[in-house]
């Protein structure tokens, strides 16, 4: 899709934007705060996720998902194969990392109840994976290929 490394930051960018405020509201609405939390609170969670997710996937995960999924044993001749396989590795990588940021707010804004870590990153993952993998896959990933190629030249130039 992007075909140059700036076409790619805003590709990133866009997408990035659109999972973290999915999982945003997604979080909040787990965690009983959609209607406790200030827009105020609500604005600067999801700029906090959205620069850590956007560095995370342009410099580690991103990277990383990319070389992994192209080397899954797949037709690489198919399109649809080829986003499905990436789209699958960055969709785990990311609920990985930012499962992480997720326990690691919750411990400092006290809504980490002490359990096992383990067992906390595990569910919480496994929280954030059944979410965010459909809504890459149904929403966010084709609403972003979708309107990438008619934004490209307001974007990019």
């Amino acid at each position: 899709m992007p075909a140059t490394k700036r076409e790619s930051v805003w590709f990133c960018f866009m997408m990035c934007f659109g999972m973290v405020m999915g999982m945003t509201v997604y979080n909040l609405i787990l965690n009983g705060a959609i209607s406790t939390i200030t827009i105020g609170e609500a604005l600067l969670e999801f700029a906090i996720g959205f620069l850590i997710a956007f560095l995370l996937d342009l410099f580690l995960v991103g990277p990383t998902a990319k070389k992994t999924a192209l080397k899954l044993p797949f037709p690489k001749s198919n399109k649809g194969y080829t986003i499905l396989a990436i789209s699958t590795c960055m969709v785990l990588g990311m609920a990985m990392c930012m499962s992480v940021y997720g326990l690691a707010i919750a411990h400092l804004t006290g809504g980490y109840d002490g359990g096992s870590l383990m067992r906390s990153y595990f569910l919480t993952f496994g929280k954030n994976f059944i979410m965010a993998y459909p809504l890459q896959l149904i929403v966010i990933g084709p609403l972003v290929r979708f309107l990438f190629p008619k934004l490209r030249t307001l974007l990019i130039n």
